[in-house]
C-alpha cells in the first residue's frame, strides 16, 4: 500500500477536522444545545473561515500583503444579493438561488480581482498593501452609490454619483422591488443562507486552496514568494502565477461574501471597510502564514471570543486586545518555538519507532 505524503496526511486531517466539527455543531443545534445568539454566529464564522483561508493564499503562500480583501467580499455580497432577489420569482428553490448567488459573487469578485491585479501585482511590500487598501475603499464607495431594483422588465440600475437620486428614480413597475438603496445598502433581503451551505463552501475552499498549494502551480507560486529573481531566472512567469493566486483568493472571498450577504435582511457597504480587512488579516497572522488549519482555528476562536466576553461589559474589548497581544508574543517567542519543535520531533520519532516495532 502506497504511503501518504506528509502534505496529503495534513490535508486529510484538515478535512476530517472540519467534518467532525460540522457534525458536532449540527447535533448541538438540533438538540437545542446552542442558543439563538450562538446559532446566529454559525454562518458568519463559516464566511470568515473562507475569507481567512483565501487571504492566506495571497499573504501566506504568495507572500503579498493585501489589505483590500473586504472589497472582494463586498462585491460578492451585493452581486449575490442582487442575483438571489432578482431570481426569486423564476427560481422558487432557496438552495438553488443561494448556489447561483455564490457562483455569481465569486465570478464578479474574480473579475474585479483580475482588473485590480493588473496594476497592483507589479508592486511589492508596503506599496502593494497601500494600493490594495485604496482599491478596497474605492469598491466600498462605488457600491454606496448604487441604486438597484427589479421588476417584470428586469433589473434597473442607477449609479448615483451626485447623491441626488432616490429609489423612485428607478421607475419600477407595479410589484417591483428595490434591492439596493445607495448608502442604506441592501434592505429587505430574504435570508436564505444556511450553516450547511457554509460548511460546503469551506470544504470547497479547502479543496481548491490545498490542491493548488500541492500542485505544480502552487510550487511555482511559493518559488515566487521565496525568491522572485531566482524564479524568473528559471523561466517562471511571475505575473501569471501571482495573478492566479490573487484571482483565486478574490473569487473565494466573493463566494463567502454572497453567503454572508444572504444571511442578513439589511446590509450596508460600510460593513466591508478597512477594519474588516484587518480583522481577516489578524486571523491569518495569528493562525500562521501559510498554515491553513491554523487560519481555521484562529478564525473560530477570535470570532467567538468577543461574544464569549460579553459578560464583562465594557472591559470585553480590552480583554480581547490583551489576548491578541499575548497570543502574538507567545507564537513568536523563539524559546517556545524551539520547545514546540523539540516536542514535534520527539513525537515524530516515537511514532516512527512504534510503526517500526509493529
Amino acid at each position: 500500500m502506497k504511503k501518504l505524503s506528509k502534505g496529503a496526511r495534513t490535508d486529510l486531517l484538515t478535512y476530517a477536522g472540519v467534518i467532525i466539527a460540522f457534525i458536532i455543531v449540527s447535533v448541538l443545534k438540533a438538540n437545542g444545545g446552542l442558543n439563538r445568539s450562538q446559532t446566529g454566529l454559525l454562518v458568519p464564522i463559516c464566511c470568515y473561515i473562507v475569507m481567512a483561508v483565501s487571504l492566506n493564499l495571497t499573504v501566506g503562500i504568495l507572500g503579498d500583503l493585501s489589505l483590500g480583501h473586504a472589497g472582494f467580499m463586498s462585491v460578492g455580497a451585493f452581486t449575490g444579493i442582487i442575483t438571489a432577489m432578482s431570481l426569486a420569482s423564476l427560481i422558487p428553490s432557496a438552495p438553488v438561488r443561494l448556489v447561483l448567488a455564490m457562483i455569481v459573487g465569486a465570478f464578479f469578485a474574480a473579475v474585479i480581482g483580475f482588473l485590480i491585479g493588473i496594476p497592483v501585482l507589479r508592486l511589492t511590500g508596503d506599496y502593494l498593501a497601500i494600493v490594495t487598501l485604496a482599491f478596497g475603499e474605492i469598491i466600498k464607495e462605488l457600491i454606496t452609490c448604487l441604486l438597484v431594483g427589479v421588476d417584470s422588465e428586469g433589473l434597473h440600475i442607477i449609479f448615483n454619483v451626485s447623491g441626488s437620486k432616490t429609489a423612485n428614480d428607478l421607475n419600477l413597475l407595479e410589484g417591483g422591488k428595490v434591492i439596493i438603496k445607495g448608502a442604506q445598502g441592501a434592505t429587505g433581503t430574504k435570508t436564505i443562507a444556511s450553516f450547511t451551505a457554509g460548511f460546503i463552501l469551506i470544504m470547497i475552499t479547502l479543496v481548491i486552496v490545498q490542491n493548488l498549494i500541492r500542485s505544480r502551480q502552487g510550487r511555482a507560486i511559493m518559488a515566487v514568494r521565496d525568491n522572485r529573481i531566482a524564479a524568473e531566472s528559471v523561466g517562471i512567469n511571475v505575473t501569471k502565477y501571482k495573478m492566479m493566486a490573487f484571482v483565486t483568493s478574490a473569487a473565494l472571498a466573493g463566494a463567502a461574501g454572497a453567503l454572508f450577504g444572504l444571511n442578513y435582511s439589511n446590509l450596508a457597504a460600510t460593513k466591508f471597510d478597512f477594519n474588516t480587512s484587518i480583522l481577516v488579516l489578524v486571523f491569518v497572522v495569528l493562525g500562521g502564514l501559510g498554515n491553513i488549519w491554523g487560519s481555521i482555528i484562529a478564525t473560530v476562536v477570535l470570532y467567538i471570543l468577543p461574544e464569549a466576553l460579553r459578560g464583562f461589559a465594557s472591559y470585553r474589548m480590552l480583554i480581547y486586545a490583551i489576548v491578541l497581544i499575548v497570543v502574538m508574543l507567545t507564537t513568536n517567542n523563539p524559546v517556545l518555538k524551539t520547545w514546540r519543535e523539540e516536542l514535534r520531533s520527539k513525537f515524530g520519532k516515537n511514532k516512527n519507532k512504534e510503526a517500526t516495532d509493529a
